[in-house]
């Protein structure tokens, strides 16, 4: 396969990893992996646990907890794309030969810009979003770093300022890190300080680690692809929310996390440490 990210797409992803929301270009529009039919294979081959699907029309604001079934099989979701109003995802397509090898090529062809900024690409992942027109994808956050891929349709993400506790306060990020969802509390009132990028076949999209956003399909059924990796900086991100926790448990008031380059390492040897001796709860 030709290359997917040319010259000029992966200088702008350079300039702007990790921390700059931006758009980039594509190559990746037919492949046979990518295929509705495909995909829908891969959805029944994929370990249960591995597929995630609901109705698409659901608020921009939902927990996790309250969000309804759609009352059909994964395949036959993905099959009835086009009319059964509703949003799925297939979660670590890596566990497939055939995808591990599609996401690493294009993995590859970044690592250089990668690798200078955050050093090692960890555990590199991969995930098909399939949605009818005009489903959404509610208010969350995700701790990897993420370029999602048009392959179809269209769509709408409008992001927020990562790190900024008005969208997503430590509370939240403290929750996530110990098991708890990663959908957040919307508010109407912050639509306008988000980002909204739109997304056509052969577009997508970077987003930063933890940078709240939301999804919005547009008048035809979608298809994405996000590729996504961590860095030993997001892991002691983690790590150190992880260790704020336990001391807001214990009744005090900790600084957040610092965004990149601030290393938040102390915090996160301390919280693994406290882990490793089984005194994280």
């Amino acid at each position: 396969m030709t290359r997917v990210f040319d010259d000029e797409t992966t200088a702008r992803f350079a300039e702007h990893y990790p921390e700059t929301p931006h758009r980039l270009n594509h190559h990746l529009r037919a492949h046979d992996l990518l295929t509705l039919e495909a995909i829908a294979d891969l959805s029944e081959a994929l370990p249960a646990g591995s597929v995630e699907y609901n109705p698409g029309d659901l608020p921009v604001g939902i927990d996790a907890a309250d969000v309804p079934d759609n009352g059909l099989s994964i395949g036959e979701t993905i099959r009835t794309i086009d009319v059964c109003r509703s949003w799925a995802v297939l979660k670590n397509i890596e566990q497939m030969p055939d995808y591990a090898a599609l996401l690493m090529q294009l993995l590859n062809e970044l690592r250089p810009a990668i690798e200078t900024k955050t050093g090692r690409m960890l555990r590199p992942q991969g995930f098909i979003f399939v949605s009818s027109p005009h489903s959404m994808t509610p208010y969350h956050f995700d701790p990897e770093h993420n370029i999602l891929l048009q392959l179809r349709g269209s769509k709408t993400m409008t992001q927020f300022p990562a790190g900024d506790a008005r969208f997503a306060p430590p509370t939240a990020h403290e929750a996530y890190h110990s098991g708890h969802q990663r959908n957040l509390v919307w508010r109407d009132d912050f639509q306008a300080s988000g980002t909204a990028i739109d997304l056509a076949p052969g577009q997508a999209v970077f987003v930063p680690v933890m940078a709240p956003h939301f999804v919005r399909n547009g008048p035809e059924p979608s298809i994405s692809l996000s590729i996504t990796w961590r860095s030993d900086w997001s892991f002691a991100e983690a790590d150190a929310h992880g260790f704020n926790r336990l001391l807001r448990s214990a009744g005090f008031e900790p600084k957040a996390p610092g965004r990149f380059p601030a290393s938040n390492k102390p915090k996160a040897y301390a919280y693994r440490a406290l882990r490793k001796a089984g005194l994280t709860g």
